[in-house]
């Protein structure tokens, strides 16, 4: 990479002085005073220019000019491009002279004025080729600044969304427990089954926490085994009900997403209700993703803060940091006596 760049610079510095070359021969050629001895004086330009220019991108180097903000720049560059304009200039004009390349009547007319005239144009010139340099160089430098900015977030990101699945896993382990705790005194047996579900839901939950995502289809059975797992604590109480869009098993999903606003539900809705109630689960493909869409009987208090708990701003959290704002998520009472959870997953993960 470092070849190529240099290889490109020798490519741009010579053909930039074969260029400015070649339009100063065009335009004394159109101005009529065009003249074959010019030849050497033209090379003699193209030559010190490349050699100034060269000892010009030394001193930058060296005194670490490319760092400076552009303003303090210019006024270190302006200066050693008149010092590389009246330079040319003088060196030309000894040239000229030893020579004999002009008359003495043109000799004469090489005064003070024109010489000025000239330093000014060949320190456009210079100053031209500073400006390119200094473009060039600043705009890698931003490119570079962004990319590493872009990777920094990137990995504040991947950072902040380990902490939620590590915040996640113990959570869920916790009330999982808790369910059943309550079977240990009540059935034994069925307690030491819940053991065995709950190991089988761990293993799983601990595989698919690599992954950002998921298939839904996975995720789908460890919601069902936390059902099952539920169901041995609220047996009658808790009725679930499944409707799920034909090819919306192979879309993917953030694991332990689903589970856990179904858990959720269970836990702020169901589990208050003597009588239990009916959770929901249902999805439906859209064009550009996936809505899953979770309802449990109950009342969700819109006048308070809901007492979501960890699980909702969990969900929040990680969503904005893998999808940005293309995925959506909404909770609120319906009028059949009921709390809708909406949740919109896109296609694709922000990049």
């Amino acid at each position: 990479m470092r070849f190529n760049r240099k290889r490109l610079y020798w490519v741009c510095q010579v053909g930039g002085w074969t260029l400015y070359l070649l339009l100063n021969m065009v335009f004394l050629y159109l101005s009529g005073s065009w003249r074959s001895e010019m030849t050497w004086g033209l090379l003699f330009i193209f030559a010190m220019g490349i050699l100034l220019t060269q000892l010009f991108r030394a001193m930058v180097v060296r005194f670490d000019w490319l760092r400076l903000p552009p303003g303090k720049a210019v006024l270190h560059v302006l200066p050693a491009n008149l010092l590389m304009g009246s330079l040319i200039v003088i060196l030309q004009v000894g040239l000229e002279r030893m020579t004999a390349l002009q008359s003495n009547a043109a000799a004469a007319q090489l005064d003070l004025v024109r010489m000025a005239i000239n330093m000014l144009n060949y320190t456009f010139v210079f100053f031209s080729w500073s400006l390119i340099y200094f473009l060039v160089h600043y705009i890698e430098n931003y490119k570079k600044a962004e990319i590493e900015n872009l990777r920094r977030q990137a990995i504040i990101k991947e950072i902040e969304l380990n902490k939620l699945k590590s915040q996640l896993n113990p959570h869920f382990m916790f009330n999982s427990m808790n369910s059943i705790r309550a079977l240990v005194d009540e059935d034994p047996a069925r307690a030491k089954e819940s053991v065995t579900q709950l190991s089988n839901i761990l293993r799983n939950t601990l595989l698919m926490g690599r992954n950002k995502v998921i298939p839904f289809e996975d995720e789908c059975r460890i919601v069902r085994d936390y059902l099952a797992l539920e169901g041995m604590r609220f047996e009658e109480r808790l009725r679930v009900e499944w409707d799920l869009a034909p090819g919306s098993e192979r879309f993917e999903v953030p694991p332990l997403m689903i589970q856990t606003l179904v858990e959720n539900g269970i836990k702020h809705g169901i589990s208050k209700l003597p009588g239990g109630g009916t959770l929901r689960i249902s999805s439906e493909m859209k064009e550009d993703g996936l809505e899953v869409l979770i309802s449990n009987t109950g009342r969700l208090d819109e006048s308070k803060k809901p007492e979501t708990g960890f699980g909702l701003v969990n969900t929040v959290q990680r969503l904005e940091l893998l999808y940005g704002g293309r995925a959506a998520f909404s909770i609120g009472n319906q009028d059949d006596g009921t709390v809708l959870t909406r949740i919109f997953i896109p296609q694709s993960l922000q990049p």
